[in-house]
């Protein structure tokens, strides 16, 4: 179990610019479940994660991972527990590397390693069976560079890269946005499928209604720092849900809905 207890941040403190996004925040989020969290621009999703990880310090309160105080440990050592897919397709790759070999890194993930002895002759098997679970022919590429892949190809190598050691926690940052609608339902069954399998606890953040809907345990919607909805996805439907978000962001955001 994931749990935030009594977070608080404010940026820019002192000054004009002063901005609190958390104010004794807290959120239990329970072992191998998915939770989208929705949200307008500014209400705290973004920041969440970060606090989680660790890119952003928390000015007051405390994340426990399994009763374990987590919000203690540096950046580095958060991220042999967690993992992260992006919004942008190339964050989670490296782009002129190939694809043997940034599969060869996430294997490599938490320890020391030199790109000069980077892919082990060892793990290619291992690496092209976990590219097979995907089904887009990437064990047939391996000797190809990342920079050539589709958008799709790439998240969804991402997601493999991020899941490969079996990550406590999973964190999607609007990981499908960047897709067309077709590619993006396509990346969201392929990490339904993933998450399922390995049993990984994960939180994704994403404006589109229809997926928090159906790839989600529990929907979460912010604003201003607070949870101003938490339910079920069977238990409120599409208009019902699209109404409520709508109430909550502005005339922009509403056109980044996807119907």
């Amino acid at each position: 179990m994931l749990e935030i207890k009594n977070i608080s941040k404010t940026f820019y403190k002192g000054t004009e610019e002063e901005n609190q996004i958390f104010d004794s925040f807290s959120l239990n989020i329970e072992e191998n479940t998915a939770t989208t969290i929705l949200g307008a621009n500014g209400c705290g999703k973004s920041t969440l994660f970060n606090i989680i990880t660790g890119e952003i310090q928390m000015d007051s309160g405390e994340i426990l991972l399994n009763g374990e105080k987590f919000s203690d440990l540096p950046e580095e050592k958060r991220a042999l527990y967690i993992g992260k897919v992006n919004q942008d397709p190339s964050m989670g790759v490296c782009p002129h590397l190939d694809i043997l070999e940034n599969m060869s890194m996430a294997l490599k993930k938490g320890k020391k390693f030199t790109f000069r002895k980077l892919v082990n002759k060892e793990n290619i098997e291992p690496i092209m069976e976990k590219l097979k679970e995907i089904d887009l022919g990437l064990e047939n590429k391996l000797r190809t560079q990342v920079k050539f892949l589709s958008g799709g190809q790439r998240q969804s190598l991402s997601l493999l890269m991020a899941t490969f050691k079996r990550p406590q926690i999973l964190l999607l940052d609007e990981h499908t946005a960047a897709l067309d609608p077709k590619t993006s339902k396509i990346v969201m069954e392929k990490t339904k499928s993933l998450i399922k399998k390995e049993k990984i606890t994960t939180l994704m953040i994403t404006h589109n209604l229809k997926n928090a809907l159906e790839y989600s345990d529990r929907i979460i919607m912010l604003e201003k720092g607070k949870i101003v909805l938490d339910i079920k996805p069977q238990d409120i439907n599409e208009e019902e849900l699209r109404e409520i978000y709508n109430s909550k962001i502005s005339e922009e955001e509403k056109l980044r809905l996807v119907s």
